[in-house]
C-alpha cells in the first residue's frame, strides 16, 4: 500500500483534530488517528474519514504513554508501506496562575503537550529518513508566542514546541523532511463557545478580523503545510488568528 499517503494526526477525534483529519482524507490516502475520548466521537470521526474516500485507522490510548506512541508509528509504516505526514495535534490545559499552578498541573500538560509530540517527531523522524521524504506539523498556540495570564505550563509547553519545531526543521531539511507549526488563535471550538459574554467581548476587539475562528480554517492551514503546494517552506509558524499576531 506504499502508493497511498499515509499520515498520522494525534487527538483526532473532535474538533480541530478532527477537522484535520478530514482535511487529509480524500482517495488513495490513509488517515490514522489517536484519541483519548469517547469510542463515539472517534467512531464518528472514522466514519467521515471512510465517507471522504480514504482508509482509516485509529488507537486509543494517552498520549502521554510513549511507548505505545511509538508502537503505533511504526505499526502504521510496517503496515501502509510509508509515514508521509505526522500532524501534533494532541493537547491539554490545566489551569492555574503561576502561584497557585502545583507540580502534577505543570508536569501533565508538558507530557502532553511537549514531551509527546517530541517522541512522536522522533520515532516519525527515523522512518522519513529512510524514506528520504516526509512532513510534521506541530499545532502550537497563540500563548505559545505572547504567553496568557493563568496559563503559565500550556504556554510554556507551546512555547517550546514552537523551538522544538525550528530546531527539527533545521536538523531534518537535508533528509527532504519539512517541520513546520501552525498557531491557532481564538478558535470557536466547544471550550470556547462555553465562556461568557464579557470574557469574549475583549478578546474580539483585539482581533482585527473581528471574529473568531473555525476549526476547518485551522485544518485547511494543517492541510497546505502537509502538502506538496508547502514543498519550500520548512521551520515556519503558520499564525491562524485573524490577524490577531502581525
Amino acid at each position: 500500500m506504499a502508493e497511498k499517503k499515509v499520515y498520522l494526526v494525534t487527538g483526532g477525534s473532535r474538533g480541530i483534530g478532527r477537522e484535520i483529519c478530514l482535511a487529509l482524507a480524500g482517495p488513495d490516502r490513509v488517515v490514522a488517528f489517536t484519541y483519548a475520548s469517547s469510542e463515539d466521537s472517534a467512531r464518528q470521526t472514522e466514519a467521515l474519514i471512510q465517507a471522504a474516500g480514504a482508509l482509516s485507522d485509529r488507537r486509543r490510548f494517552d498520549i502521554a504513554s510513549y511507548e505505545e506512541a511509538k508502537d503505533y508509528i511504526a505499526y502504521l509504516a510496517r503496515t501502509y508501506g510509508a509515514l508521509h505526514g505526522l500532524v501534533n495535534n494532541a493537547a491539554l490545559t490545566s489551569d492555574a496562575i503561576l502561584l497557585r499552578m502545583n507540580m502534577e498541573q505543570w508536569q501533565r500538560v508538558m507530557d502532553v503537550n511537549l514531551t509527546a509530540p517530541f517522541v512522536c517527531m522522533q520515532a516519525a523522524a527515523k522512518i522519513m529518513i529512510k524514506q528520504r521524504f516526509g512532513c510534521i506539523v506541530n499545532l502550537t498556540s497563540l500563548a505559545g508566542v505572547i504567553g496568557n495570564s493563568g496559563q503559565a505550563n500550556y504556554s510554556a509547553s507551546k512555547g517550546g514546541l514552537i523551538a522544538l519545531t525550528k530546531t527539527a526543521a533545521r536538523e531534518l531539511a537535508q533528509r527532504n523532511i519539512r517541520v513546520n507549526a501552525v498557531a491557532p488563535g481564538f478558535i470557536n471550538t466547544d471550550m470556547t463557545r462555553g465562556l461568557p459574554e464579557e470574557a469574549v467581548r475583549p478578546i474580539m476587539a483585539l482581533i482585527p478580523a473581528g471574529r473568531g475562528g473555525e476549526a476547518g480554517e485551522v485544518a485547511q492551514a494543517v492541510a497546505f503545510l502537509c502538502s506538496d503546494a508547502s514543498s519550500y517552506l520548512t521551520g515556519q509558524v503558520l499564525h491562524v488568528g485573524g490577524g490577531i499576531y502581525m
